[in-house]
């Protein structure tokens, strides 16, 4: 059991991450005009009211069952924003802005939601006998929100501009003209998952549990997939060379009328690029972001593959000496010289940016700038076992149908920059802040 000033440190650094985090999603329902908080940017996601209401029934029915005497006050509002409006027949949501409550209604649930749980966390006398559970909850609930820090954030980059009040952003640093270039990664091993025995990290259950593999020799890009490289492929006729795509992706494509990434925009005078606040001449050396069957048939154009989930480790972690690292530069935490992430900026950077986040077989920009999609398909890792509090977390996404994604954005929160993190979207899903790197045998 924990020393009782030890308990006491864990539950503020908690109880303090988790004010920044709702601190953190409470800015970005800021930058909405109200009225436009009934909308729906991304056809696939629920209306932005629906997250307002969820963080908070979020932590509200993860927590209070865990608290003595803490009564639900709104029970209709704790399963609402729980699940939503289910879709029609497994379709897209089909709810009208009418189907939701008030905003006041909604702020008012929110308001009681934190007054009661921020009473009874400070107050949880439980903390002195679970003091493991009690902090696992507490992460969950602090992931859980900055997650969706990150998913608010790429839903509302595809709202009009004048809809959302600019913020202010730290500039994108300069960088040198981009070397095109593969990497050779020598044949090695790489720990993939989180060790049960590391009680000091937390974990979501599809981390678990760590287990080593061999990875032959590749080689991999040195930096992401840039808008310029991408350029090439779209002028070439990338997106009408049906030999290039997956009979599954070539028909999405062809339903939904893809023919360039979400962020594009085609004008009159040439290609631009659509950030969160502007619009602006596609800067080519910023990463793409792509669907995963974008970049499959980039990488068929140009003869390689994505890599791996196991490649990617070695690439990120793997080392000359066998040693693996804590992060691709080395065991300092995260920090500005490494690339942007943690909420830093809304939009990335040249794909060179920052040289002091290469790892140690000289990658670049792995942790930084855009997600990396792989080849690799989000399963289980042997010995899996569901949270018991969140049991749909992972094991509703084993379906074969997702693709794992490594790495991190401009938006994601430094705490899942761990080397075990795995996030996973399916492979027609355009709107992440996700790019893509090519390898070869």
């Amino acid at each position: 059991m924990l020393a009782a000033h030890a308990q006491v440190e864990v539950q503020q650094c908690l109880l303090t991450r988790l004010a920044e985090a709702r601190s953190q999603t409470d800015r970005l329902f800021d930058i909405i005009s109200p009225a436009a908080l009934y909308q729906r940017p991304i056809p696939e996601r629920h209306r932005i009211v629906f997250y307002i209401g969820h963080l908070e029934a979020f932590d509200w029915n993860l927590l209070r069952p865990r608290v003595p005497g803490l009564l639900s006050f709104h029970p209709q509002f704790d399963q609402l924003f729980a699940f939503g409006i289910d879709p029609v027949d497994g379709g897209l949501p089909s709810d009208q802005p009418h189907d939701w409550p008030l905003l006041a209604e909604v702020h008012s649930y929110n308001h009681h939601v934190r007054d009661a749980l921020d009473v009874a966390l400070v107050n949880d006398s439980s903390w002195d006998s679970e003091p493991f559970e009690a902090a696992t909850l507490l992460n969950v609930a602090i992931e859980h929100r900055l997650m969706h820090a990150e998913t608010l954030a790429y839903m509302l980059h595809q709202m009009p501009l004048e809809e959302k009040s600019p913020q202010t952003s730290e500039p994108a640093p300069a960088a040198g003209p981009i070397e095109v270039r593969m990497i050779e990664i020598p044949a090695g091993t790489a720990t993939l998952g989180l060790s049960r025995d590391d009680t000091a990290t937390f974990g979501w259950d599809n981390e678990y549990g760590a287990h080593r593999v061999h990875v032959p020799a590749f080689e991999i890009d040195q930096c992401k997939v840039s808008n310029g490289q991408y350029l090439r492929f779209i002028d070439a006729g990338g997106y009408e060379d049906r030999s290039l795509w997956s009979a599954a992706d070539w028909q999405w494509k062809a339903e939904q009328s893809v023919s360039q990434p979400i962020f594009w925009r085609s004008r009159n005078s040439g290609w631009h690029y659509r950030t969160m606040f502007d619009e602006v001449p596609l800067p080519l050396a910023w990463p793409v972001y792509v669907s995963h069957a974008e970049a499959s048939a980039y990488a068929r154009w140009v003869n390689k593959a994505l890599p791996t989930e196991p490649q990617w480790h070695r690439a990120a972690y793997g080392s000359t000496d066998g040693i693996e690292r804590s992060y691709p530069w080395g065991s300092e935490a995260p920090g500005p010289n490494h690339g942007y992430f943690d909420f830093r900026r809304w939009d990335p950077a040249p794909v060179n940016a920052f040289p002091r986040g290469r790892s140690a077989f000289g990658v670049e920009g792995l942790l930084a700038n855009g997600w990396e999609w792989t080849s690799s398909v989000f399963a289980p890792f042997d010995g899996f076992s569901p949270f018991p509090f969140y049991p749909g977390y992972s094991a509703n996404f084993f379906d074969g149908k997702h693709y794992v994604i490594k790495g991190g954005s401009t938006r994601t929160a430094g705490c899942m920059l761990r080397r075990s993190f795995r996030n996973w979207f399916q492979p027609h899903y355009q709107y992440v802040y996700a790019g893509f790197r090519c390898v070869s045998q």
